[in-house]
């Protein structure tokens, strides 16, 4: 079987600076991986490059299977920013149906309805955008990212602002997409976010300092949560 996202000695950066090093990674299809670090630890830079926005300086990344950058792979990615890229004098359902028309979405109606339940907007979709809070607009934006039903789904600090409550029923959405095949990749320093997930990559200074499912870090590294072994590793790595 063809890995989701598959990543060979991966090191991205722009002259002489390095801002990603010896990254190495496989998911599978329906495979939930948290990339966990502290600002500027390089994250965000790696979701980039798994988008094809960035060309790897050296190594290699493939996603279902084609080399990045591909411009017809965005068509099977639905993506979520760090920053809301909404338009603040519209509403929230125009804003929907205009990105659903973008990226060619079928039944696009019933795929906005869905989407806008999951995080709770199906209730405000004809307000204007401007007047939302911050948390509404990044459940806005993560709404946008589920509409195409996409093979794969990348979410950069998707619960930021999110009540607990609300995280629960994104989180229950997450896990039964990653069982319908959906292969979930989520930047996050958010600790709750991380134990959700099937497989962690935790980073810093641009470099990968543990990997594997959250059980198997606890247990290598003896400790009872994923920010405990975070605080180990880096640790570890700042006394190398």
């Amino acid at each position: 079987m063809t890995d989701a996202i598959n990543i060979q000695n991966f090191e991205q950066g722009y002259g002489n600076h390095t801002i990603l090093k010896d990254i190495n990674l496989k998911m599978k299809e329906g495979e939930i991986l948290g990339l966990l670090g502290p600002s500027g630890s390089g994250k965000t830079t790696l979701v980039r490059s798994i988008m094809g926005m960035l060309t790897p300086k050296k190594g290699k990344i493939t996603v279902l299977g084609k080399p990045v950058p591909d411009r017809k792979l965005l068509a099977q990615i639905g993506y979520m920013a760090q920053s809301d890229a909404l338009y603040g004098n519209l509403t929230a359902l125009e804003n929907m149906k205009f990105f659903t028309t973008l990226m060619g979405v079928k039944n696009g109606e019933e795929a906005i309805m869905h989407a806008a339940k999951v995080v709770n907007l199906d209730k405000h979709l004809n307000e204007e955008v401007n007047g939302f809070s911050g948390g509404m607009k990044r459940r806005l934006s993560l709404a946008i990212s589920l509409v195409p039903n996409p093979k794969i789904l990348v979410l950069d600090e998707p619960t930021v602002g999110i009540d607990p409550a609300l995280r629960q029923q994104i989180w229950k959405e997450l896990h039964k997409l990653s069982k319908q095949g959906t292969t979930i990749l989520i930047n996050t320093h958010v600790m709750e976010d991380a134990e959700e997930c099937s497989q962690l990559l935790l980073i810093r200074n641009g470099e990968s300092i543990a990997q594997g499912t959250p059980s198997q870090l606890k247990k290598e590294y003896n400790e009872k949560s994923v920010e405990a072994v975070f605080l180990k590793a880096e640790a570890s790595q700042m006394e190398e």
